[in-house]
């Protein structure tokens, strides 16, 4: 059965009308003759979307109830029975709540595609997971449904729904978005011109990766190896010498001229014995590297130039900055041109900046002159013609031993030039000569004497003895000029192991960058059927599915293969490659390791906390077990008769102290759940009138005084945590200001300092008149069994465990509000419960 096809609309903000443009083409698609279903549809009170659903079939949600409340959710069940050609599935970031068959709705959707069912869907730009960061720098509120990118990147099409942010402000102002009530709020926050304008563009930088990598797959399916200069990237070639600072300011200095480019730094570890790189400067470099926004590479290969340039072509490079070469310009006579000239020669229509520096004339360059290349083997072979016959013609009147000597330091001048089979060349043809030449009798092939046979031929042995004796010190000269390379290389692989930042997928890219690949895959399993086994991580273009269809697969442990594409690999990169893979099970055992720190943290963590129970229990406990006994006690007695009043005093104090460990106990467990990170708020529209009196239910209404404006916005909680925060806040203002009345004041969201990051939210004030905390100790006051009268503030012989306030702290920013403290004025302490403001729908946060 065929995929779906997947079509998301992307919206840099809410408003921009990305569900309007879906139910429109979903409408067109109709016309034409496809069977086309809304799935759920959001409207959220909008009247010209809910008119724009039209006559398009709507399929029924399902009601999911979870904790004391009806959710509707995509009945997915009901749509893969129904099985349309098209299905309109609105909010693809959506959570669904407990229950679902799914914990996300962009789930719901992959069950609709692997069915063969198209859909449209939905999508802000801030529910992208790897924007998150920058969208909460950005409008100062942190998003809680996110969709992985790599999820939303395997969307066939996506269309972004683009508005002027003027023009959105504009129809916000109209009420066209958000209720009337709301439209001041949002346009203070949210919607100010300067947010808007940088979630747009945040979108469509990231709709631009998007196009671009469609742009290099086509490119590799259709064999392009030109560069399509689609945006401005600049590559800058390092040699590891301290000019590379020089380079990469020029290189931002051509990036600063324009918007959105990008720099990237490549070194190439040099393996043909040119060395002039410095650990130090590198490192240096990479720093500055990530300081100016770009990205640090390191590739492999003979040829640096030639592996600079594929690199730059693999990255679509519209620009390379290199420096100067620093060789002198007779030694290119015997050795391959200069990288700058191979660079300038092959780049096509990529820009080549060849940047002077001034400290490349001082730079030290060491040359491996036992080198043979290409060049230098074609020139022994015509040395090998020529200086025999040169030699024999200019030592004509000397004698055969003399003309003999000449000819061997010939052969050997022939075998530091071309190597090996040059120097036998010229070894055979100069014994050749000399035995027509010089040998008598002259002028034929034959020798008489035998002297003169023995003298040939040792001349013979000498001359192929050296010239092996050359072509084996070129070839380990030229392995250990390899090894070399793989020693700086192995160098990097543990510089990252030392890094914190250092990932699966930055290990990934950077195998990646250096083979030249176009795609890394890492595959898990067990067992030798390789297509069963399932990527883990990958990086680059087209991924093989299974290690099968890998043109390189190097296999880490029993349970990991890393698969290469782009080009099989050398024998010579293969143990290289093993080595990459050293490098990955150490950051696995790494972040294993790290684990384990974090759990023995928390053990820690746990530790103190039992231990503090056990303290602080100790006394608390004890003393209304004690009180309850007492009275119990005195009750039983049968010898002693006890007046009404009496009986009803004893029973009061039983209750009393009885509420007194149902309360420290209550304290106990919250305080265990928070420390688990296991507290689940289902948070939704809710007022504070709603909640107080619940809150207070139990405490002297004599001393509380509530003064709550009517008109006050909902704001979004969970209304049972929210309870025991007022509840907690006002018994410990009611203990420790006992002489006190406490006020309840309420504030409109929206307002002066009610914000949370900038988003609009609602106060809730309690005020105590008591004797208040230095501000020194006002962050103490909030940490677990920690107890103001233990040092001496407030009624001495206070009760509890000092965990009230450490618990409405924890459910407070669970559901995304604020607690704080400051002085009353006159004396005393206030309390602020900061709520954001509801945005109208319940949702569920699981």
């Amino acid at each position: 059965m065929a995929r779906g096809i997947l079509r998301i609309f992307l919206g840099a903000a809410p408003g921009v009308g990305k569900t309007y443009t879906m139910l429109e083409e979903g409408r067109a698609q109709a016309a034409a003759g496809i069977d086309v279903v809304a799935g759920i549809i959001l409207d959220h009170g909008r009247a010209q979307t809910r008119a724009q659903v039209g006559n398009l079939e709507v399929l029924p949600t399902v009601c999911i109830p979870y904790r004391d409340a009806d959710f509707q959710e995509l009945d997915v069940a009901a749509l893969l029975a129904r099985r349309p050609a098209l299905a309109l599935v609105d909010e693809y970031a959506h959570s669904n709540v407990p229950g679902s068959a799914n914990s996300k709705r962009w789930q719901d959707v992959e069950q609709l595609l692997a069915a063969g069912i198209d859909v449209y869907s939905t999508l802000n730009v801030q529910h992208l997971a790897s924007l998150g960061d920058v969208v909460e720098t950005i409008t100062g509120v942190r998003q809680q449904e996110t969709v992985p990118d790599d999820i939303v990147r395997r969307a066939e099409q996506i269309e972004l729904v683009d508005i002027a942010p003027e023009l959105l402000r504009q129809r916000l102002s109209v009420g066209k978005i958000y209720a009337s009530d709301k439209v001041d709020a949002a346009l203070a926050n949210y919607f100010r011109l300067g947010n808007l304008t940088a979630l747009r563009e945040l979108a469509l930088l990231w709709l631009a990766d998007r196009v671009e990598e469609g742009v290099a797959q086509y490119r590799q399916s259709h064999g392009i190896e030109t560069s399509w200069p689609i945006r401005e990237r600049v590559v800058v070639g390092l040699t590891g010498g301290v000019e590379g600072e020089v380079l990469l300011r020029r290189a931002a200095r051509i990036l600063s001229r324009v918007s959105g480019g990008q720099l990237l730094a490549v070194h190439v570890p040099r393996s043909d014995g040119v060395s002039g790189s410095a650990p130090a400067a590198l490192e240096t470099q990479r720093q500055l590297v990530t300081d100016l926004g770009g990205t640090y590479h390191s590739v492999g290969g003979d040829d640096p130039g030639q592996a600079l340039l594929e690199f730059a072509r693999n990255v679509g490079a519209t620009q390379i900055v290199i420096g100067t070469s620093r060789r002198k310009p007779l030694l290119g006579v015997l050795a391959r041109p200069g990288i700058g000239a191979m660079v300038v020669r092959n780049a096509g229509d990529i820009d080549v900046h060849m940047v002077p520096h001034p400290l490349g004339a001082t730079t030290k360059r060491m040359r491996n002159r036992s080198e043979i290349n290409k060049k230098r083997v074609v020139l022994g072979f015509v040395l090998a013609a020529v200086l025999p016959i040169a030699v024999q013609v200019g030592t004509g009147p000397l004698s055969l031993q003399t003309t003999m000597v000449i000819q061997l330091a010939a052969t050997i001048a022939v075998a530091l030039v071309g190597g090996l089979w040059p120097a036998i060349v010229a070894a055979v043809w100069g014994t050749l000569l000399l035995n027509y030449f010089s040998a008598p009798p002259v002028r034929t092939l034959t020798i008489n004497d035998p002297e003169n046979l023995l003298a040939l031929v040792i001349f013979l042995l000498v001359a192929v003895a050296v010239a092996l004796a050359v072509d084996q010190s070129a070839r380990r000269s030229r392995e250990a000029t390899r090894a070399g390379a793989e020693a700086a290389t192995l160098s990097e692989l543990a510089r990252g192991i030392l890094a914190s930042q250092d990932t699966v997928q930055v290990f990934l890219e950077q195998v990646r960058d250096h083979f030249a690949m176009t795609s890394v895959v890492l595959f898990s399993g067990n067992g030798s059927d390789l297509s069963t086994w399932r990527a883990e991580a990958s990086v680059g273009e087209s991924p093989p599915a299974t290690p099968n269809e890998a043109e390189n697969v190097e296999e880490i442990s029993e349970r990991w293969l890393l698969g290469l594409s782009g080009r099989v690999l050398p024998a010579s990169d293969r143990r290289l490659l093993s080595a990459f893979g050293a490098h990955l099970m150490a950051l696995e055992q790494r972040e294993a390791l790290t684990l384990t720190q974090r759990e023995n943290i928390q053990l820690s963590q746990d530790n103190k906390i039992r231990t503090s129970v056990l303290r602080a229990v100790s006394h608390d406990l004890r003393t209304p077990l004690a009180g309850i006994k007492l009275s119990v006690s005195s009750l039983r007695q049968t010898e002693v008769e006890f007046s009404d009043a009496d009986e009803a005093e004893l029973l009061a104090t039983i209750e009393h102290y009885t509420d007194k460990m149902d309360a420290l106990v209550g304290n106990l467990l919250d305080m265990s759940r928070l420390s688990a990170e296991i507290v689940s708020p289902v948070s939704g529209p809710v007022t504070w009138t709603e909640v107080l009196p619940a809150a207070l239910h139990g405490l002297p209404q004599e001393r509380i005084h509530s003064e709550l404006p009517a008109n006050m916005p909902p704001i979004e909680a969970d209304p049972g945590l929210l309870e025991r925060v007022i509840a907690n806040i006002v018994e410990n203002a009611i203990k420790y200001a006992p002489d006190s009345s406490i006020t309840v004041l309420g504030s409109i969201g929206g307002s002066g300092s009610a914000t949370i990051n900038g988003h609009p939210a609602s106060e809730l004030r309690i005020v105590d008149h008591g004797k208040g905390v230095p501000a020194a100790d006002v962050m103490a006051m909030f940490k677990p069994f920690q107890r103001l009268d233990d040092v001496s503030y407030g009624p001495q012989g206070g009760t509890g465990v000092g965990l009230g306030l450490a618990v409405a702290k924890g459910f407070t920013e669970i559901m995304g509000g604020i607690l704080e403290a400051e002085q009353t004025p006159g004396g005393g302490l206030t309390m602020i419960i900061r709520m954001p403001l509801s945005t109208g729908r319940v949702r569920a946060q699981p």
